[in-house]
């Protein structure tokens, strides 16, 4: 009774810490609560293949049962042998057909949502996206419309957008769980699909494949705005002067430095398809660092300072000059004044 009282007790510590770890994540981090198309038909292919799974088992662990009680060995019965069934055609005709079936039903609809969502027929009516996946972070080139952005993809609410996919280096995985599924981002060749999102909001994105030391590290946002705001917030990216001077006394002495340290060698003002590191163009306006960290001067000066401490492996580590906090501290007050735009991720969802 001890050792039997012993594994309950251990299954029912799993059971709790499962039950407890379901509970842990980001709003708008989950595949289960569907806010676009793509996530609505993949959320379909979760619970389709769960439903019969679980009927499967159901009808398994009943006929399971049913032989345990029936054919248990009894007292008088001890050399009773049950009726042998190898070799019977009907039988291994009928649990060949089932699991084949079953595949079927499966895979039908998998593989008519995944040509749905990759069908480029009407891309030139809507918005399309270039996404550039990097260790440790996302670009964004909006094509014919002369913006980008890196870490923060803004969309309006209720339109299709296109993304087209490649790679700078390694492969990456496009995630947006709450709009869309997953969609491996190659070096090689460019992959394509649409998100669409029903409702204004954030939704977090990820790398979902293993892309080195940083790769839980590899965040990002879709913004949905409306689709007032959404013009409103193309106007005034397209209108930025990467040569505008900041009233801010600080943060201009911060644009000079800026200057002088060749980060604009890497980094973009405004738009800029030769830059090789993140556009900072609304640098200002988001609410992470890296996308991980709280957008705070004091966690900018900490990324300028060391970079590798915050994202190891990146590529921004020892391909500057040295800074002094002082200067660091004034690079961080000109990068916070980049807001070209009112519209911001306090706007999604109002």
């Amino acid at each position: 009774m001890k050792g039997w009282m012993g594994k309950f007790k251990v299954l029912s510590l799993l059971g709790f810490v499962a039950l407890f770890l379901s509970a842990c994540g980001k709003e708008n981090l989950t595949a289960l609560d569907p806010k676009g198309y793509g996530a609505e038909k993949s959320l379909d292919l979760i619970i389709l293949p769960t439903v019969i799974m679980s009927f499967v088992f159901l009808v398994v662990m009943v006929i399971f049962t049913i032989a345990l009680v029936r054919f248990r060995k009894r007292k008088g019965r001890e050399d009773f042998i049950p009726k042998q069934v190898e070799g019977n055609k009907t039988l291994e005709t009928v649990w060949t057909i089932i699991p084949i079936l079953l595949i079927i039903i499966i895979a039908v609809p998998t593989v008519w949502y995944t040509f749905v969502l990759a069908d480029k027929a009407d891309a030139k009516d809507h918005i399309n996206i270039g996404v550039t996946g990097n260790q440790y972070w996302w670009h964004f080139n909006y094509d014919g419309m002369d913006i980008q952005t890196s870490q923060d993809l803004y969309i309006p609410v209720g339109e299709k957008v296109y993304l087209n996919m490649l790679s700078s280096d390694v492969i990456h995985s496009f995630w947006v769980p709450t709009l869309s599924g997953k969609l491996d981002v190659n070096p090689e060749n460019e992959n394509t699909f649409y998100i669409e999102a029903y409702e204004e909001g954030v939704y977090w994105g990820k790398c979902a494949e293993l892309c080195g030391p940083s790769h839980s590290l590899m965040d990002f946002k879709i913004v949905a705005v409306s689709k007032t705001e959404f013009e409103q917030w193309v106007a005034d990216m397209q209108s930025v002067d990467p040569e505008a001077v900041p009233d801010n006394e600080m943060a201009a002495q911060g644009r000079e430095l800026f200057q002088e340290n060749n980060c604009i060698g890497c980094h973009a003002i405004g738009s800029s398809p030769v830059a090789v590191g993140p556009n900072l163009t609304d640098f200002g306006n988001r609410t992470k660092l890296a996308g991980v960290k709280d957008m705070t001067k004091e966690n900018i000066v900490a990324w300028l300072l060391n970079p590798e401490k915050i994202k190891p492996g990146n590529k921004m580590t020892g391909a500057y000059p040295k800074l002094s906090e002082e200067d660091a501290s004034l690079i961080a007050e000109y990068l916070m004044q980049l807001k070209p735009s009112e519209i911001t991720t306090e706007d999604a969802g109002k």
